[in-house]
């Protein structure tokens, strides 16, 4: 993504008012392989924000439908000034880690499927919608996570099918992002 775009989107950021305490709470969602992670990290570039990877905490390849709620409990938590506490999940063993601690800071930007969901959406300052051409982000997820990521593509991918159908979270999202130039 071009410089341009991160000072258009910058400046977009820069209006929205806080909607978690005095945190405001950025969404970048869209389908695996998109360009959320690298969207993330040039916004976190740009504004300064920090960057919560929901790929931390997914628990396991099964655990799209959990994330939601692990995530607004985090939410919760920094609306009411306090540090929000969620267990990373460790891909190794294939079970909670280690305690992840969230504290509230100016901007938060949420990285990752599910990001935008509709229980999380009340705490959000803008949603953002990623998404590219399958065989695009079939081939990015897949050079990014190599041979631990192929066997799981279609166990994912089908559970963000049923994820985004239910939640409608593109319908929702303020700006759509294609990333597949």
């Amino acid at each position: 993504m071009n410089r341009h775009r991160y000072a258009e989107l910058s400046a977009l950021i820069a209006q929205r008012q806080p909607a978690c305490g005095t945190t405001t709470v950025i969404a970048l969602d869209g389908p695996s392989g998109a360009g959320k992670t690298s969207l993330a990290q040039g916004l976190a570039e740009a504004t300064g924000a920090d960057v919560l990877h929901l790929e931390d905490i997914y628990p396991g390849w099964h655990g799209l439908e959990a994330t939601p709620p692990l995530v607004r409990q985090v939410l919760d938590r920094i609306a009411a000034d306090e540090i929000g506490e969620v267990h990373r999940w460790d891909w190794e063993a294939d079970r909670p880690g280690a305690i992840m601690r969230v504290p509230p800071a100016p901007l938060l930007i949420l990285d990752g499927v599910g990001s935008g969901a509709s229980r999380i959406r009340p705490f959000l300052s803008l949603l953002l919608w990623v998404e590219a051409p399958i065989e695009a982000r079939r081939k990015r997820a897949l050079a990014r996570d190599g041979d631990v990521y192929a066997p799981f593509w279609e166990i994912w991918a089908e559970q963000e099918i049923r994820h985004f159908a239910a939640e409608q979270t593109r319908i929702h999202a303020d700006r759509i992002i294609d990333t597949g130039d």
